[in-house]
């Protein structure tokens, strides 16, 4: 049994328990026992939080590593925003030990320190790095056949490459992996590499976003779209409501964070992984699995 700490960020306890929840009813299922530990914090934010104040930022987020690191045991993160916080935390404390040593002086005060010594991935890649898409297979009781889904990767699981190492940026196949060894099929869209539009100060241009790839994921002829990112999920589950609201276009498109794709696939029901919640009902997925 592989032993692991959730981070689970502010956004899924809070917003989206569902998710939580899907992770906690697949991962064992897969040979992860979840760690829970006390006294973490918002990872914080890598856009807003890391713009206004950077040393701040950082030292939040070393400190968040090192409540993981007194542990001895490793980090995965569900959330693409917690994952970016963290692992440019790690690499930019890394590459300058000044800076390191002044974040460290900062924990002091509180009576902390970061060493640099814990992992940190989100959970796909450890699926991918340290289990094997076979383990994915191998832990299917339903496969999900003839399930079309339009996969979103969102911004931070990616980028900046050269710091998260996941997956050609470009042309990734990361989760299209793990959808199809769910059973399902995973489609390609024109925007399948888009913003979700989240992190634009600006009023409309989130909506219009989230509306391109919502034509896109239309066009491609898919059942859902799987993602991986809470706030990914906060533009495009209420963002279709905005949409036929605003705009008077209604798209009806299911929007699935990929380990409760996994749950359906591992036997569990809907309700078990929470998507009843969710503003747009999954039915017409639920119909096709038998």
């Amino acid at each position: 049994m592989m032993r692991l700490i959730p981070f689970w960020g502010c956004m899924m306890p809070l917003k989206y328990p569902q998710m939580e929840l899907a992770i906690r009813k697949t991962l064992p299922n897969l040979g992860i026992e979840l760690v829970d530990v006390d006294g973490f914090t918002c990872c914080p934010d890598p856009i807003y939080f890391k713009a206004r104040n950077k040393i701040k930022w950082l030292t939040v987020a070393a400190r968040n590593l090192a409540v993981a690191e007194e542990t001895g045991i490793d980090i995965i993160t569900m959330c693409s925003g917690c994952i970016s916080t963290l692992k440019e935390a790690q690499y930019l404390l890394a590459e300058d030990p000044d800076l390191m040593a002044q974040i460290n002086r900062r924990l002091k005060r509180i009576n902390r320190e970061y060493k640099g010594k814990v992992k940190v991935k989100h959970a796909v890649v450890m699926m991918r790095d340290d289990l094997g898409i076979e383990a994915i297979e191998k832990s299917v009781k339903r496969p999900l056949e003839d399930i079309k889904v339009a996969i979103h990767y969102g911004c931070h699981l990616l980028k900046p490459s050269q710091i998260m190492r996941v997956d050609d940026a470009d042309y990734p196949s990361i989760l299209d992996d793990f959808v199809t060894a769910i059973g399902a099929i995973p489609l390609d869209h024109d925007e399948k590499l888009l913003c979700c539009g989240k992190g634009c100060m600006d009023d409309e241009l989130p909506l219009e976003m989230t509306e391109s790839i919502f034509a896109s994921i239309e066009a491609s002829g898919a059942d859902c779209m799987g993602l991986i990112c809470p706030t990914c999920f906060s533009s495009f589950d209420m963002g279709q409501i905005m949409i036929a609201r605003q705009k008077g276009k209604t798209y009806n498109i299911p929007v699935i964070y990929i380990f409760q794709l996994l749950g359906l696939a591992q036997g569990l029901s809907a309700e078990d992984i929470g998507l009843h919640t969710h503003r747009v009902k999954a039915d017409k997925v639920l119909e096709k699995i038998v």
